[in-house]
């Protein structure tokens, strides 16, 4: 199963795609799109490309798991999302991806300026990592 992650920004969102058996990362990359209905028709149309079975969008919470105006963001293009595609949208907690992307991105000696264009890149794949190795997601595929 390929599944499709989603680090949605106000002016980038970054996509990662698994490999086709749901196992590894495979690309990823960032959109540059400000629009929520451009963005989510991109995002229908790049995992239709790619055969994608699942989308995983992150969904920013605060540090004691309280939600916030961000998040409030996420769930309303979760549901743009969901009313452009018949693939669930699974929401997934994505605390300190962008912090953990920012330091992969430091420690590969990438400078503070390029991190900008690559960091929603990282934090996309942090999250599909994240969702593949979960429970939730090894009990989705014995259900199937």
């Amino acid at each position: 199963m390929r599944i499709m992650a989603i680090d949605y920004g106000d002016a980038r969102t970054g996509l990662a795609v698994s490999d086709r058996t749901g196992t590894l990362t495979g690309e990823a990359w960032t959109v540059p799109e400000r629009n929520a209905e451009r963005m989510a028709a991109t995002i229908v149309r790049e995992a239709a490309a790619r055969g994608v079975e699942r989308l995983v969008l992150g969904l920013p919470k605060n540090m004691d798991g309280t939600e916030g105006p961000r998040a409030e963001t996420c769930r309303a293009f979760a549901a743009l999302l969901q009313s452009q595609t018949t693939l669930p949208v699974v929401m997934w907690d994505e605390r300190r991806t962008s912090v953990e992307a920012h330091a992969i991105l430091h420690a590969s000696g990438k400078r503070m300026k390029a991190h900008k264009k690559q960091v929603d890149a990282v934090a996309a794949s942090l999250i599909l990592e994240g969702y593949l190795g979960s429970p939730d997601y090894l009990r989705a595929c014995r259900a199937e």
